[in-house]
């Protein structure tokens, strides 16, 4: 923290699961893009490379905090055990340095690097080199979490040899029905005037998040008082810019004033779950073929858990729930399929009873009090 990212909630959930059984830690991680009015002394922080949208991404940008990362692990006080989160360079420097200070590391799953660089085109050689990594970094861990059951299949056949599946989960501390809404002033402000649809989160190249913009670009007519806010940073957000464009052009066609879609900055945590509260629904994506087709994006659990339903769109393990547990709708990664979602009568799923049964779901089955917990186990286990 305070990066807003599914990684940072599981990690700090894991920290409070840590404290929560006795323990001690120290987290090393990079230096956030805005200065922190106040800081944890435990938290050693490292300067990084970011791109021009804030994030730390690729070989380069990983190794600015790898390699000084490294010698830092040399000379702290020895810990007793490491939780190390990908990429697979950290998890490489992380191995070398425990093997040094022969100390136990833990590695934290959430996807198969080596699958995902693959399938999104990389070079031969980087996805070789990734592979490799990866196996590594597997076959050195004394032991792993993984995310979902389709990551622990693959991280055996690479090489891990004691994994545990902890599925993803929701703070419901922050995502809950408790909290407010947008008020009606800071809709205004934002442009919102109507019942709004909303994507709130990451929007990267395997996401897909695209496929909402061209749905509801098909859905969307003077006639139908709806709105779609897109609230995060991306790859995908430069496009949904392209369309809002397009449907504003549209909307000022027919004599309305105001922007069918429109396209916010990134927000924190408690901002976005206002926004969820008061969502018809919350769109949620993951581009089949892109090497994550066995993810369980977080952005369903924190929707559900603010009493959202949702439209979901393509792969992935949490179209089950969603059919199963009557959570919203799950359909293929179509605009055409999705456009026809946007027109379900969504007001008829926002009773209170509605909302109360998504949010005590995520509760008692996905929360990421319950996640920490059993990653906090887990990982004292190899404490001697």
């Amino acid at each position: 923290m305070p990066e807003v990212a599914a990684a940072s909630f599981r990690i700090a959930a894991v920290e409070r699961g840590i404290r929560d059984i006795g323990r001690s830690l120290r987290a090393l991680t990079t230096r956030p893009p805005a200065p922190l009015q106040s800081e944890d002394k435990s938290v050693i922080r490292l300067p990084v490379l970011r791109d021009k949208d804030g994030y730390v991404k690729g070989i380069l940008n990983y190794l600015s905090f790898d390699i000084p990362a490294f010698f830092r692990l040399l000379v702290v006080r020895r810990p007793r055990v490491i939780l190390v989160e990908p990429p697979p360079t950290t998890g490489t420097v992380v191995r070398i340095a425990a093997a040094f200070r022969r100390v136990p590391y833990v590695w934290y799953a959430a996807d198969i690097w080596g699958d995902a660089t693959k399938i999104m085109g990389a070079s031969r050689p980087v996805v070789w080199g990734v592979r490799q990594m990866e196996k590594f970094v597997l076959r050195g861990a004394a032991g792993v979490i993984a995310v979902s059951e389709g990551v622990a299949q693959r991280v055996n056949e690479l090489g891990s040899t004691n994994t545990i599946v902890i599925p993803n989960g929701a703070d419901t501390s922050i995502f809950n029905l408790d909290g407010e809404k947008m008020s009606q002033a800071e809709l205004r402000a934002a442009g919102v005037q109507h019942p709004y649809f909303i994507y709130a989160g990451t929007a990267s190249q395997w996401q897909g998040a695209e496929v909402f913009a061209d749905a509801f670009a098909k859905y969307w007519q003077p006639d139908r008082n709806r709105q779609f806010v897109v609230i995060g940073r991306g790859t995908s957000l430069s496009y949904f810019r392209e369309v809002a464009t397009s449907l504003r052009e549209d909307a000022r066609a027919a004599g309305l004033d105001y922007d069918p879609l429109v396209v916010l900055d990134q927000v924190d945590s408690a901002t976005a779950a206002r926004w969820q509260r008061g969502a018809l629904a919350a769109t949620v994506s993951i581009k089949p073929g892109q090497g994550y087709d066995f993810a369980y994006p977080t952005k369903v659990l924190t929707a559900l858990a603010c009493g959202t339903p949702i439209i979901y769109s393509g792969a992935g393990a949490a179209t089950i729930d969603i059919d199963q547990h009557n959570l919203g709708s799950a359909v293929p990664y179509d605009s055409h399929a999705v456009a026809g979602e946007f027109a379900r009568p969504w007001e008829q799923w926002t009773t209170a009873e509605d909302r109360l049964r998504r949010h005590r779901w995520v509760v008692d089955n996905r929360s990421m009090k319950a996640t920490g917990e059993a990653a906090a186990q887990f990982i004292s286990s190899f404490i001697a």
